[in-house]
This record gives structure tokens, sequence and C-alpha cells, in this order.
């Protein structure tokens, strides 16, 4: 028969809880190391290209206004008449070629890549 006083149910209630407790910690920092970490990364790789591509997104812009100004100005049958669309056309081209080059250089290997 074993031995059940009530001088040794607290102790053994009292590792019990301990133990919960020390894996509760153990959970919480295992969430900390391998979520708030890459998070962190991700969130600094997220900014960066957001800021990356707002420069580029502007820079683009501005250079796409000084070509529709080159060719309306230049050009002067399709500044004025019935070609007048003819420059914004052209523009438009440019930038769908540009939107096509930029797409194929995303090198989708390096966006599923696996942390070594």
């Amino acid at each position: 028969m074993a031995d059940t006083s009530p001088s040794q149910q607290p102790a053994a209630r009292g590792g019990e809880s301990a133990s919960v407790g020390e894996v509760v910690d153990y959970v919480k920092e295992y969430a900390r190391q391998e979520l708030v970490g890459p998070l962190r990364g991700a969130g600094r790789w997220i900014g960066f290209g957001l800021g990356g591509a707002a420069c580029l997104g502007l820079g683009l812009t501005l250079v796409l206004l000084g070509v529709l100004r080159l060719l309306q100005t230049e050009w002067t049958r399709s500044a004025t008449g019935r070609l007048s669309w003819l420059s914004y056309l052209i523009v438009f081209v440019v930038c769908v070629v540009l939107l096509v080059v930029t797409l194929q250089q995303i090198n989708r290997k390096f966006l599923n890549k696996e942390d070594k």
C-alpha cells in the first residue's frame, strides 16, 4: 500500500505546477525565438522593398511624363490635330514594356528560399 500522507501530496502538486510553468515559459521563449526574429527580418525586408518601390515608381512616373512632354514639344504633328493621342499611346506602350521587363526580373526561387 502506498503512503499518501497529506504532507507528500502538496509537494507533488507543487512539482507539477512548477513543471507546467516551465513548459509555459519554454513555449513562450520558443514562440519568441521562432516568430519575433523572422518577423523582424521580414519587416525590414518589406520596409526596404516598399521604400524602393515608391522611389522607383516616382522616378519612372517623372521619366514617362518627361517622354510625353518631349514627344509633344519636339514632334509638332502629334501635339495638335487628329494625331494628338499618338504621343499618349507611345508613352503607354513604353510603360507596358517597362512593366513586362520588370515582372520578368522577379526571381521566384529567391522568394521561396528557405533559411539554412
